[in-house]
């Protein structure tokens, strides 16, 4: 627990430079330890025993999980602000070189950006299980559903083998708020669920059953075993980046907004109720152009 006094420590120096300076009120200060905190115990969770020594992908996953807690906007943007306050702070005291929260932005309604794999690093994730067991073409074929189709993970594993129509490539998805939508699904993947349900599902399922992507045991997938298989995978095919189980799905949604796409189309396949949403792909394709042209214009 040493480690643990560190990050109150750190956060006690700050609160009270804060006091002398500002002479902030006793509830803002609290506040502020408040976010701070939580901030500390969910890095700690993470294996990140200090606030300073935390970078920006860590407070991006400490964002990703403050949305699953369902936060306000408003209070997420009030613990941006505490945070970034802080971090200020330790690089003016020159405790830390750089602050990890400078490209962090208010999102809009508070999500964070997730980080996106490139078209490559999205092929060695899918070649990464081995179809030559029933298992490895199982997550193979769901691997490559997520991808061409952007499900969420949730309506992945709750897909049943009527919701596939493979003559019209389209998947009947069930998605947030019992909305029902039909998704395309592109021929690589289409191919590889004819070749599943040949060669893996009979064996998965010998006495047959609805859903389409069993467990092991012939029961209903949960999301977290498929979260770990993903990880494993992304780990076997030498992704550095934190996968999570959107990471497909991003991918997806960045690779058709970066070849064009139209963002209500995307709107519609990804079933985001608000434009909004969609609208961060607009924010990672520009973000990535920028960084293409600085990285190969003479002048950039």
């Amino acid at each position: 627990m040493a480690s643990h006094a560190h990050s109150s420590d750190e956060i006690d120096s700050y609160l009270e430079s804060l006091w002398l300076e500002r002479g902030l009120a006793e509830n803002t200060l609290s506040a502020y330890r408040r976010d701070l905190t939580d901030t500390a115990k969910t890095l700690q969770a993470m294996g990140i025993s200090q606030l300073s020594t935390a970078e920006e992908a860590d407070l991006l996953e400490v964002l990703n999980r403050r949305q699953g807690r369902k936060l306000s906007p408003r209070s997420t943007a009030r613990w941006l602000s505490t945070l970034k306050g802080f971090y200020r702070h330790l690089v003016l005291k020159q405790q830390i070189a750089a602050d990890p929260t400078q490209q962090i932005h208010h999102p809009k309604l508070g999500r964070a950006l997730p980080s996106v794999l490139s078209t490559l690093q999205v092929e060695a994730l899918l070649e990464a299980p081995d179809v030559s067991t029933a298992l490895g073409l199982r997550d193979r074929t769901m691997l490559e559903v997520l991808y061409a189709s952007g499900l969420r993970i949730t309506e992945l594993v709750t897909l049943e083998l009527a919701n596939v129509n493979q003559r019209q490539g389209v998947i009947r998805v069930m998605g947030k708020g019992s909305k029902e939508r039909l998704v395309p699904t592109g021929e690589a993947a289409l191919d590889w669920l004819a070749r599943y349900l040949r060669d893996a599902r009979p064996e998965l399922l010998p006495a047959g059953g609805s859903m389409l992507f069993p467990s092991r045991r012939g029961t209903v997938m949960t999301r977290q075993t498929f979260w770990h298989a993903i990880k494993r995978y992304a780990f076997h095919a030498g992704i550095e980046q934190k996968v999570s189980p959107h990471t497909l799905r991003h991918a997806f949604a960045t690779h058709l907004v970066d070849n064009g796409a139209d963002l209500r189309a995307v709107q519609m396949m990804l079933g985001h109720a608000d434009l909004s949403t969609t609208q961060i792909y607009t924010h990672v394709a520009n973000q990535r152009l920028k960084n293409l042209v600085l990285q190969h214009h003479p002048r950039g």
